[in-house]
């Protein structure tokens, strides 16, 4: 999701400073949820910014760039190899255990078929 405009941000903490409203007010004001009025006012008085907190990133995939050569050997050697025995290989020669699922997205960025 998107964070909330810096202007909406500003009227919310700017009522809220001002005692104009309480959290239940303000989020049915301004249509957002009560716990967005709550964090936001919460990371305001901690800060003193009305400024969205840095995206986290999400977490990392599981396969790096050293198990996608595996993987293209393991291909390579047995290119009939179903997508289950592809994962359990890849499991046997690095210790990482995925789904036959995941060995077909990281094969279609490889570009093999």
């Amino acid at each position: 999701m998107r964070p909330h405009s810096a202007d909406l941000r500003h009227r919310i903490v700017t009522l809220y400073e001002q005692g104009n409203g309480a959290i239940r007010q303000l989020g049915k004001r301004f249509q957002v949820s009560q716990d967005s009025v709550r964090l936001l006012v919460k990371h305001y008085q901690a800060t003193g910014s009305i400024a969205p907190k840095p995206c986290a990133g999400g977490s990392q995939p599981t396969l790096q760039s050293t198990h996608h050569q595996v993987l293209q050997e393991l291909v390579d050697a047995d290119n009939d190899a179903t997508l289950v025995q592809l994962a359990e290989r890849l499991a046997a020669r690095t210790g990482t255990h995925v789904s036959g699922s995941t060995i077909s997205r990281i094969l279609s960025k490889l570009g093999i078929t």
